[in-house]
């Protein structure tokens, strides 16, 4: 299992692929904090609901210096699938192989309807303007996260 960041870790590099294939990169975004979420699969219920509640805050959360990243183990086609259903404005970017998932502790060992199974570990990570890590919280709900982050940062 890999080991979970704490606040001040430097945040791990990583360039994915977008839902258009297009190459997304942290290390763009150098100058600007950056919410880098975890999710498990698009098109599903909980991912759904989460990646809608950051489109609608997207505005607000740019205001305040902050650009949104949500990574999951899909490709770049389900990733524009779920883009277009359901008229997503975050961007998308897909870890197939699950490297970089692993490099942010965000797959692993996880307790889904009482049993252990291995998967991705809906999480969410801080990383501020020098690619630092601010906050790291694991295990999140979907359901009233974003408005959890935005309080929590004084949004």
């Amino acid at each position: 299992m890999s080991e979970r960041l704490q606040p001040g870790d430097t945040a791990p590099a990583f360039t994915l692929p977008d839902a258009d294939g297009n190459e997304v990169s942290l290390a763009d975004h150098k100058g600007r904090k950056v919410i880098v979420y975890f999710y498990p699969a698009a098109l599903t219920p909980g991912c759904t609901k989460q990646a809608c509640d950051f489109t609608d805050n997207l505005d607000l959360l740019a205001e305040a210096g902050y650009d949104v990243i949500g990574v999951s183990p899909d490709k770049p086609e389900k990733l524009a699938k779920f883009r277009e259903k359901e008229h997503l404005k975050v961007t998308l970017v897909g870890d197939p192989d699950k490297k970089v998932l692993e490099a942010y502790g965000a797959f692993g060992e996880k307790k889904l309807y009482g049993k252990v199974v291995t998967g991705v570990i809906r999480s969410t990570i801080v990383v501020d303007e020098d690619g630092k890590v601010e906050r790291a919280l694991y295990n999140v709900k979907a359901t009233g996260h974003v408005a959890k982050i935005i309080k929590d940062l004084g949004i």
